[in-house]
């Protein structure tokens, strides 16, 4: 019989985690593993992309997959690891004095009158109020979107999954850009759904790469990051949307859009805007305010509308009542809007810290972003360069990450500016600039 191949990655994931295999580590090639275990060629795949999926290894252009995120050991190291862990990695923004702001929204839901109706199921459309709020909340200059198609789910990705659920029947093909956001890859995964990587260029997904691939053989949708694109910092100039939304029409493919880091910047109205009967707008509240907030929102075709609540009430991704009443009032108080006001100051003091910290290496970025992509300079591999940033303390995401396919990660790195406070920022980006300036070799320590 052969061996699931969840229970092979399981005995590879104790290894790491025994520290039997190290950060840096290169896997045997997949066939070598399939010949070693006994188990069939596409088993040993399966296997290696479940540790990926895990986050347990990186796979590099040419070079063969390593091990990312294997404990420290005490022994010989690229370097003395620091006392306290910076993540550079999770990326969720909190400015000081939001917490006070939230906490004086609540006050009028914990009336025991008002807090017995918030206790109660939301279900996936909300109530005109919650409805009529988050309509307001994700309007944008050329863009505002039917309180009456606005649906809510627990969180974004709960509301990304519904509407590739709703889109994309098991077995069928999702085109993506080439680098996406990783949560895409996994909910592909456990939908049962086949990710076709799109080309993209410095104005964001190329119109033609999807033609050509439906033309290949049809895509039930595609996923997507307009404004302030994750990992890549991009964001789609008016002239490619209404490319993009051409191409929509002609294939009658639908688009998700996310537009989850789309508050911090003034740029064109959402893709929606120009394909209006073909796209899914996806957002939550989790980057506006706190990650523990986590209400999401849909904005649905007319048509869709039923497909994606039927998603969300059979993935059990609805909204909580209380959740969703909260988020009615910090938006309808002026909390989220206040709160997103900050985070754009904020945005730019990290955004300075960056360009002096980084400056002379090559650093994609957006001033509104709280992310950057930094393509690592030779004769540095992005393995080896997150293995001596964690054995400084430091946190950040490969490239391999991102990429959708094999042998397409560049060799490069994502740096989340948002989580840690500014001077601990600015000293941690200090530390991987000095790493970055030497080599491999001058790392190590014997």
């Amino acid at each position: 019989m052969v061996e699931d191949y969840r229970a092979v990655a399981d005995a590879v994931a104790a290894d790491i985690e025994a520290g039997r295999l190290r950060p840096g580590d290169r896997l045997a090639t997949q066939r070598a593993f399939a010949r070693h275990r006994g188990i069939a060629n596409s088993t040993a795949n399966r296997v290696y992309r479940e540790l990926a999926r895990r986050g347990l290894v990186v796979g590099e252009v040419g070079r063969g997959t390593f091990v990312r995120a294997a404990p420290e050991r005490p022994g010989p190291a690229l370097a003395e690891p620091a006392v306290a862990r910076v993540d550079l990695e999770l990326n969720y923004p909190v400015v000081a004095g939001q917490t006070a702001l939230l906490g004086e929204g609540l006050g009028r839901l914990l009336r025991p009158d008002v807090l017995e109706g918030s206790l109660r199921p939301a279900g996936v459309a909300g109530t005109p109020a919650a409805r009529e709020a988050a309509a307001a909340l994700l309007t944008r200059a050329g863009w505002a979107p039917d309180p009456a198609r606005v649906l809510f789910a627990g969180n974004g990705r709960q509301a990304i999954a519904a509407a590739v659920a709703a889109l994309v029947p098991t077995g069928g093909r999702l085109g993506v850009e080439a680098l996406t956001y990783p949560v895409v890859k996994a909910i592909a995964t456990r939908l049962g759904v086949t990710l076709v990587p799109l080309a993209q260029d410095e104005d964001g997904l190329l119109p033609d790469a999807l033609l050509a691939a439906h033309r290949s053989a049809p895509l039930a949708a595609v996923y997507l990051q307009p404004t302030l694109h994750n990992p890549l910092t991009t964001t789609m100039p008016e002239r490619r949307r209404a490319e993009l939304a051409a191409a929509l029409h002609s294939t009658g493919v639908h688009a998700v859009e996310d537009a989850i880091w789309a508050f911090l910047s003034d740029g064109p109205a959402p893709l929606a805007a120009w394909a209006p009967e073909h796209t899914i707008v996806v957002d939550s509240l989790s980057k506006r305010l706190a990650p523990g907030l986590t209400a999401g929102f849909a904005v649905t075709p007319p048509g869709l509308s039923d497909r994606v609540a039927a998603a969300l009430r059979s993935g059990a991704w609805t909204s909580a009542g209380f959740a969703l009443d909260a988020a009615t009032c910090w938006i309808t108080d002026g909390t989220v809007a206040a709160i997103g006001r900050a985070k754009r100051e904020d945005v730019t003091l990290r955004q300075e810290i960056a360009g002096r910290r980084l400056a002379g290496f090559s650093v994609r970025t957006d001033p509104s972003c709280y992310f950057a992509w930094w393509e690592l300079p030779e004769p540095w591999r992005a393995d080896t360069f997150v293995a001596a940033a964690a054995r400084r303390g430091i946190s950040v995401t490969p490239a391999a990450a991102f990429a959708v396919g094999p042998h397409r990660a560049p060799n490069a790195v994502r740096i989340g500016l948002a989580s840690p406070p500014p001077g601990t920022l600015s000293s941690a980006l200090g530390t991987l600039a000095e790493i970055a300036a030497g080599s491999p070799d001058d790392a190590m320590v014997d």
